[in-house]
């Protein structure tokens, strides 16, 4: 579960930026909060769900809920999608087996490269970390 304080903003992010499907929602008014369930493209299984409290509150951090890890087909390419998109690559993908991004709320999200490490290249190989990861 990952606390979102705006919820279209992190669905963007997760879906149109990750590629995850939103599965279901559910509103409970009683609590004042809705539940997002996304999963995996081929694996719906395998779920995030994003809490949204309808009351504002302030989400600090993000580093002390760990963070998430999704595999992704073509590392560079969904890195390059993600840049385009105004995404901080936090820790650029210079091994072609991983990097990491932050959401809109500050969680730490690692992208991992399908099927084993593609071959190091540019400009990937010679950035620098950006910010926390």
């Amino acid at each position: 579960m990952v606390r979102v304080s705006d919820l279209e903003t992190s669905l963007e992010f997760y879906c149109q930026h990750l590629g995850l499907v939103e599965q279901r929602r559910v509103d409970v008014k009683a609590g004042r909060f809705t539940l997002v369930f996304l999963g995996a493209p081929g694996n719906p299984e395998a779920q995030v769900e994003l809490t949204h409290n309808w009351d504002p509150e302030s989400y600090a951090g993000g580093r002390n809920f760990g963070h998430l890890a999704y595999e992704v087909e073509d590392l560079y390419a969904t890195c390059q999608r993600l840049q385009d998109a105004g995404v901080p690559i936090n820790r650029p993908p210079r091994d072609g087996h991983m990097a990491f991004v932050r959401s809109p709320d500050g969680i730490s999200i690692e992208l991992l490269q399908k099927g084993g490490a593609l071959p190091v290249q540019e400009p990937w190989k010679s950035m620098e970390n950006i910010g926390e990861w």
